[in-house]
């Protein structure tokens, strides 16, 4: 029982800081510091790639009418011209709005695979490495201080008036601008950077509104989580002996990572409409000093 109790607080902390930029890895690395699963090593990593899918489910469920082209006749209605002798007109404009929609939504696809090429490849390259040498305390730390300082100075920049906000919408996000936030999005890769914090820096830098910066963020996180969930799932899979207690434990760490993640990126959405991101900055930067105290005193 006591372990199912761990994984709701792993599917709390999943879904609450997957994304908000405060780097999820980060925290579940604290969490299991004080906290540790008795149960098989092997299990538990797999446990840490599973509870990601519940996160990417919210993304898909929120976001689905931007992301997914393809809709039935009836939730495609656009326009709806009343009169006989207007029905012909009417309906090559709505085959005209509707195959724009549709090319819309799949150049926004496009660009959303363009800007998951650089962490893919690296991905493939790096990660055991990168797992093996960087999924540490003292990384964490330095991370979570590193971007909350950069966090507050981008924003201040921002505010002076020194980075100019060029693309606020998604349809104005540039091939070459999904690109450059895809390689930002390479830095995540180091524990305690958080993806979502390094898409939105690199987002903001280079001339996205916050919104577009956040919502580009989230729909990116489709394919790379998916993706290395499903790489990292496949290793592991052949490694794990399953009971009820572990299934029991991927159901509920799941559950509670979709729904955490639903009213956490609902929060996040409304909160940027009024505030900037300095506030995140100030959390990573206080609780990178109470870690770093933590290690030199114990």
């Amino acid at each position: 029982m006591i372990e199912i109790i761990k994984s709701i607080f792993y599917g709390i902390i999943e879904g609450i800081t997957e994304w908000l930029p405060i780097s999820s890895t980060g925290h579940l690395i604290l969490f299991e510091k004080f906290f540790n699963f008795n149960l098989n090593e092997n299990f538990i990593e797999f446990f840490r790639v599973i509870v990601q899918l519940g996160a990417i489910m919210a993304v898909i469920v929120l976001f689905w009418n931007k992301i997914w082209p393809f809709h039935s006749k009836k939730k495609r209605k656009i326009i709806n011209w009343k009169t006989p002798i207007e029905d012909g007109f009417s309906g090559k404009v709505q085959n005209f709005c509707n195959n724009f929609v549709y090319i819309e939504k799949l150049i926004l696809w496009f660009k959303i695979i363009v800007a998951c090429l650089p962490a893919a490849i690296l991905g493939l390259l790096l990660d055991d490495w990168l797992d093996t040498n960087f999924y540490n305390f003292p990384t964490v730390a330095i991370t979570l201080l590193v971007y909350g300082i950069g966090f507050i100075v981008v924003e201040n920049m921002k505010n002076q008036g020194r980075i100019k906000a060029k693309t606020n919408s998604l349809s104005k996000l540039s091939f070459k601008t999904a690109l450059i936030i895809g390689v930002f999005q390479v830095l995540s890769m180091i524990p305690g950077t958080s993806r979502s914090g390094a898409t939105i820096l690199g987002a903001i830098l280079i001339g996205c509104t916050r919104e577009v910066a956040a919502e580009f963020s989230f729909f990116l996180a489709i394919p790379v989580m998916f993706g290395a969930s499903l790489l990292k799932a496949v290793k592991l899979l052949s490694k794990i002996i399953f009971d009820p207690i572990t299934v029991a434990c991927l159901f509920v760490g799941i559950l509670v990572s979709f729904i955490v993640s639903v009213i956490a990126i609902k929060f996040l959405m409304g909160y940027i409409k009024k505030h900037d991101f300095k506030v995140f900055g100030y959390y990573r930067i206080v609780l990178a000093i109470i870690l770093l105290i933590y290690m030199i005193f114990s």
